[in-house]
């Protein structure tokens, strides 16, 4: 797992920090061309030969006649003109693909892509799945229209505490989590914390005040096999899946057309699978614990990090042989041993995109959002940690970068477990010591 530069080691997790040592800049000398000592004599202007000057007249009186290239097509005789392919029943994804591209190769809606296969824009794809091009899609479910907020003069802001959600912010203020992400420039991945501000209207200057959450909703009916749940303010669909004992992905799959980023509202009922009653509020199961290894992480941290998992749960992830592949085929393409980077990723996660510590390390190479961060540094793009692709990437940059600033390959390695800045200053400790030679051993026997 990797913290960032200025974060020191205080606990026996492992934790990774950026180096803050930057390469050395290569500059470039420029080369000073000797000039002639004598001016060469201005070049006498050319007459233009009448057959050319025809040429050139011809030509202008013909342009009037010359078909545009993107018309040509239309001016074809139909049996002529280029056919779209045959649209198949499925297609199997292959690496390199989105939906938006598979639509368009096929001449498709990508809207009617998405809702077919009860897709979203960022549910993430992965090479092997297999999408369905024909068929009628489900029929959006009917939903009441969230009450409009109250008119301001300006833009109302609420300050994020911990536990809160954007989807339960939203609920909250009576408006789409479309518009929350839209005015404060966010997404469904994006990650808050404990005393940001939100703005929830669409003005630009004067808070207001949130409105008042409902009261709580009446105990709700139990049914045979399976049982109902009424939504609460501040309910997300993770927080009600741990509750109640069950995966993200068994609550969405019972509830029709409800996926990972369905806005969901108070009052709202939900069934829970495989239960006969629903258990108390108090008696939750969160899918990451608060501790490791005897110590305890901030509740914001512990928060997104179960937000994160929530979210692996519920997306489609490659299997462990296939983020082996990955991890292979990235380390080769950005100069890193392939042996290398396998031992790493088998050591921090199995091969397990879905795994999420307690610090909030993400995916098969166990990388924090704040290393995250540096690693889109380093590599010169915004990585999402949740997108397999992305997180190797993001782990084999920073292996890169701890090599070339290291003085050796043994405290590189220590470096992604204790941290570099606390590696440098400390010395390895005993359990880093013991990470460095199961790093090493792992290297053998991928090598």
């Amino acid at each position: 797992m990797t913290t960032p530069p200025s974060t020191k080691r205080t606990m026996s997790m492992p934790v990774i920090a950026a180096t803050t040592a930057a390469l050395p800049a290569v500059v470039l000398s420029s080369l000073a061309l000797a000039q002639p000592a004598t001016a060469a004599p201005a070049p006498q202007p050319r007459k233009i030969p009448a057959t050319l000057a025809a040429a050139i007249q011809a030509q202008a009186t013909q342009a009037g006649t010359v078909i545009p290239a993107q018309a040509v097509a239309s001016a074809l005789p139909a049996a002529l003109r280029p056919m779209a392919p045959a649209v198949p029943d499925t297609y199997t994804i292959v690496r390199g693909d989105t939906v938006s591209a598979i639509a368009k190769r096929f001449n498709l809606d990508t809207g009617e892509v998405l809702q077919l296969n009860k897709l979203t824009p960022t549910t993430l794809i992965y090479p092997g799945q297999t999408l369905k091009l024909k068929g009628s899609a489900p029929a959006a479910p009917q939903q009441p229209a969230a009450p409009a907020p109250a008119p301001t003069t300006g833009a109302a802001t609420y300050t994020v505490v911990s536990g809160d959600t954007l989807g339960a912010i939203a609920a909250r203020h009576g408006v789409p989590l479309s518009s929350i992400f839209s005015w404060n420039g966010l997404n469904g991945s994006s990650i808050i914390y404990p005393g940001q501000k939100i703005k929830v209207s669409g003005g630009s200057s004067t808070p207001a005040a949130p409105a008042p959450a409902p009261a709580p909703a009446p105990a709700p009916a139990q049914q045979a096999g399976s049982g109902t749940y009424t939504i609460k303010a501040g309910d997300t669909l993770s927080s009600i899946a741990s509750r109640h004992g069950v995966t993200l992905s068994a609550l969405m799959a019972t509830n029709n057309n409800v996926t990972a980023t369905t806005v969901i509202y108070p009052g709202q009922k939900l069934t829970i699978p495989g239960t006969s009653s629903i258990q108390p509020a108090g008696e939750t199961k969160p899918l990451v614990p608060s501790s490791f290894l005897g110590f305890t992480y901030p509740p914001a941290v512990v928060s997104s990090a179960n937000e994160n998992k929530a979210l692996l749960n519920a997306s489609p992830v490659p299997s462990r042989a296939e983020m082996k592949t990955i991890v292979a085929d990235t380390a080769r393409r950005m100069g890193v041993s392939p042996s290398l980077a396998l031992a790493f990723a088998e050591q921090e996660s199995g091969f397990d995109q879905r795994a999420v510590s307690p610090a909030n390390a993400i995916g098969t190479m166990q990388v924090i959002p704040s290393s995250g961060q540096w690693a889109s540094d380093l590599v010169g793009r915004k990585l999402n940690l949740l997108d397999p692709y992305d997180n190797v990437t993001a782990g084999v940059a920073i292996i890169r970068a701890l090599i070339a600033t290291s003085k050796d390959l043994d405290t590189a390695i220590a470096g992604y477990y204790q941290g570099q800045y606390s590696v440098s200053k400390y010395g390895m400790y005993d359990d880093t010591k013991r990470y460095v030679e199961s790093i090493k051993a792992r290297q053998r026997t991928f090598g």
